[in-house]
């Protein structure tokens, strides 16, 4: 670029050639002047506080400070309310465990801070002056009932697992009363014989009923046996599982076949007096491991047999 400068004190005309370098260099020096110019504005401002640049600088860090302090106080009431939502779910752990220990029967150890026999607590009092918790301080409190928490479900996990095994126990053991509307015959023990006159054991109990009356599972299980045998009649023999069988004999009808799956109170056959019988009536047996067991051990758990014993 070429610039021609014309002036009364020049005799002729003069042309500048300006070149690329001469705009960089030029725009080189412009830049340090001004950051040269800036420092040492500061440096003066600093040097000899000027009012105008402490008052800019003070608003400044005064701004940041408000800030700085929004953000804590934002925090921190952020930790509070996730310190009081950990607070609520641990009672609530500690209230639904209680009531799962309770439905499963195991005793929970609490530790309760209370005055020893004969003792009487110390009277406290005085104005209330709020200590709110540190940044730290609530970290802290966050860390441990995170803890608590994880131990409760732990634990209420446990008490789950105990509860489901107690209801499947349940399901399988033979308390529920195979027959309805029935009056105590011979119960389990020694007896006169009533075919032959002569002593002997009973291993179950006798339910006195009409014929054609149906007959129900006294627990969940699989059917081992469905036949008729000369001692029984016509038998059912239920597996409960764990060397635990039910039996049901003199039916007038089976009404189920081997290596069916039952279900509690399903129909299993009719009341009968088939095989070594007097008259019509269930015998009803329970044996653990091939001995026989006192029925009336399971069935008292059913309201139902304690009104058949008053009959």
């Amino acid at each position: 670029m070429q610039i021609i400068l014309v002036s009364q004190h020049f005799k002729t005309a003069k042309t500048v050639t300006i070149m690329p370098r001469h705009v960089l260099v030029a725009a080189i020096v412009s830049l340090v002047l001004i950051l040269a110019t800036s420092a040492t504005m500061s440096w003066l401002s600093v040097e000899f506080r000027l009012p105008l640049v402490q008052d800019l600088l003070s608003r400044l860090q005064h701004q940041e400070s408000a800030r700085s302090e929004a953000v804590l106080s934002n925090n921190l009431k952020l930790m509070a309310a996730r310190v009081g939502e950990l607070q609520a779910q641990v009672l609530q752990l500690d209230s639904l465990g209680e009531r799962l220990a309770g439905m499963v029967g195991v005793r929970r150890e609490q530790v309760v801070d209370k005055p020893a026999p004969g003792t009487v607590k110390p009277g406290q009092g005085g104005p209330l002056i709020p200590a709110p918790l540190t940044m730290q301080q609530l970290q802290q409190e966050i860390d441990k009932l995170s803890r608590q928490v994880d131990l409760k479900t732990d634990d209420l996990a446990m008490l789950e697992a105990r509860l489901l095994e107690k209801k499947v126990r349940e399901r399988l053991l033979p308390t529920t009363l195979p027959v309805k509307g029935a009056t105590m015959g011979s119960g389990y023990g020694y007896r006169a014989d009533p075919l032959v006159g002569e002593r002997a054991l009973h291993e179950g109990i006798d339910f006195n009923i009409e014929t054609g009356t149906p007959v129900s599972a006294a627990a969940a299980g699989v059917v081992l046996t469905a036949e008729y045998r000369p001692d029984y009649g016509n038998l059912v023999e239920i597996d409960h599982g764990e060397g635990l069988v039910s039996r049901y004999a003199h039916l007038s009808r089976i009404d189920i076949k081997t290596g069916r799956l039952v279900k509690r109170g399903e129909r299993i056959g009719l009341v009968g007096s088939t095989g070594r019988s007097t008259g019509p009536h269930l015998h009803f047996e329970v044996r653990m491991m091939g001995v026989a067991q006192n029925p009336a051990v399971f069935l008292r758990q059913d309201a139902e047999f304690a009104q058949v014993r008053s009959r």
